[in-house]
């Protein structure tokens, strides 16, 4: 008998316990299909490399269909769950259409989202950086602005454009304003008058230092780091309105700015809610410690998107939602559904953080491995060791080497390209009057019909604003 393995979410979580499926099932045991939004797996922890122009955008993403041979991968968006019959409800792109998928084990890894905040015009007027295109969309914007800010002679006009906010002090916060803000040190010789006013970072945190997730003193040194840098740090501090030009501060300084980027944590899918699943106060899924949904017998849940009870915490608190321990979840995960159709043992998860890593730019890093502190120089080469020892595929591996070096030569690009996948429309000629009519191009058929914008897979990436 075959049986039906369902993957529902293609990040770290879910592409780990594909691959070692792959691994540890014979072909004629089970069919394994993943279902994920997106055809490649991206790399999160360096995703700051990629809004800074350090890392060429798709190389910081691992084609699923590359590294996944046997795997079914099945585009469309998870749209809820019924555990009586087994079976996933999955919106497909191509119609809009809501399919159902049977299943006889389901692992759910569908990760987070942003977690905002009732803040007053922030959904209206800050960015996320937590996905490929906003990070795409927020490189694209801070050159925009240097653009916009260089033909203005207005000084005061001129320093509200190129001031920029970063609300969240955590790894994503605290890296990608660090490295946009070298990024922004090295394109800003090519404008002479925003040369003259200088650029002005901000980094906003409500809790009492940065990084919470690092030792104290290794937080200590990231905050001398970047101040040394100019950039001002504001804690225990928090963001209480946006507006499209302004943002007011706890205490009721208003900040003059035009790029808020809010990076204050995360919260599940929404579409967890919608599953038929017990969940916790925080909208993970329940699980024991073999990761196995309370009340289920063939529902699983990893990642973000799981309470798995921490071994690191006493088994009273849920995992952090961080790759590494996505990665290990996944992996042990999928020994455990094998083990539930008869290869091998159910066993709980154990894994507890061996370091962490937090670059910023500049070659300097903190790091904490095995309980050795490193920062500066070292904790930056041993942070790229690191994510290059992790990145799946050769391929992959050479080509972030690739960027690396080059970028450490020739430096970064200074392009723009936030009409990347958004071509305009074509226009008809009037053969009768010899000018361009705006109307539509009726559609037809072959090499020259024209392609929708959705269809390019790059349709996200804009500049907002």
């Amino acid at each position: 008998m075959s049986w039906h393995i369902v993957i529902a979410g293609g990040g770290f979580g879910g592409f780990h316990a594909a691959r070692t499926l792959e691994r540890v099932l014979a072909p004629q045991a089970a069919r394994v299909t993943l279902v994920t939004d997106s055809n490649f797996m991206l790399y999160t922890p360096l995703l700051p490399g990629a809004a800074a122009g350090t890392l060429e955008p798709r190389h910081v993403v691992v084609p699923l269909r590359e590294e996944l041979r046997r795997t079914d991968l099945w585009l469309g968006t998870v749209v809820g769950n019924d555990p009586a019959t087994s079976t996933l409800k999955v919106r497909v792109p191509e119609d809009d259409a809501v399919e159902d998928l049977r299943y006889d084990q389901l692992i759910v890894a569908l990760g987070s989202v942003s977690r905002t905040l009732p803040v007053p015009g922030l959904a209206e007027h800050a960015v996320g950086f937590k996905s490929l295109p906003e990070a795409i969309a927020l490189r694209n914007r801070l050159i925009r602005t240097l653009e916009i800010a260089e033909r203005m002679t207005d000084a005061a006009e001129r320093a509200a454009w190129l001031t920029y906010v970063f609300v969240g002090a955590g790894y994503a916060g605290l890296e990608g304003l660090a490295e946009l803000q070298d990024f922004a040190a090295d394109v800003i010789e090519l404008y002479p008058r925003c040369r003259t006013s200088g650029v002005r970072f901000m980094l906003v945190e409500a809790q009492e230092r940065v990084m919470p997730e690092i030792p104290a003193p290794l937080a200590e040194f990231s905050m001398r780091e970047l101040r040394s840098r100019g950039i001002d740090i504001r804690t225990n501090t928090t963001l209480d309105a946006v507006t499209a030009s302004t943002a007011t501060l706890s205490g009721g300084e208003v900040v003059p700015t035009r790029t808020v980027v809010w990076t204050a944590g995360v919260r599940p899918q929404p579409v967890i809610a919608d599953m038929g699943l017990p969940v916790d106060r925080g909208g993970r899924l329940e699980v024991d410690r073999t990761m196995l949904v309370h009340g289920t017998s063939n529902i699983w849940a990893i990642g973000d998107a799981a309470a798995v009870p921490d071994p690191a915490r006493g088994l009273k608190h849920p995992t952090p939602p961080t790759a590494q321990h996505a990665i290990r979840q996944g992996r042990l995960v999928a020994r455990n559904v094998a083990a539930t159709l008869g290869t091998g043992k159910v066993k709980p998860f154990r894994f507890k953080t061996k370091g962490v890593f937090v670059d910023m730019g500049r070659s300097q890093a903190v790091a904490s491995t095995m309980g050795i502190r490193w920062r500066g120089a070292p904790a930056w080469w041993l942070a790229r060791s690191y994510h290059l020892a992790m990145m799946p595929g050769t391929k992959r591996k050479l080509r972030l080497l690739i960027d690396w070096n080059v970028g450490l030569v020739f430096g970064r690009d200074t392009s723009e390209l936030g009409q990347l996948g958004h071509p305009p429309a074509l226009t008809r000629v009037d053969t009768n009057r010899g000018a361009p009519s705006t109307g539509p191009v009726e559609a037809v058929e072959g090499p020259h019909a024209a392609i929708p914008d959705d269809a390019t897979g790059t349709g996200a990436i804009v500049t907002p604003g």
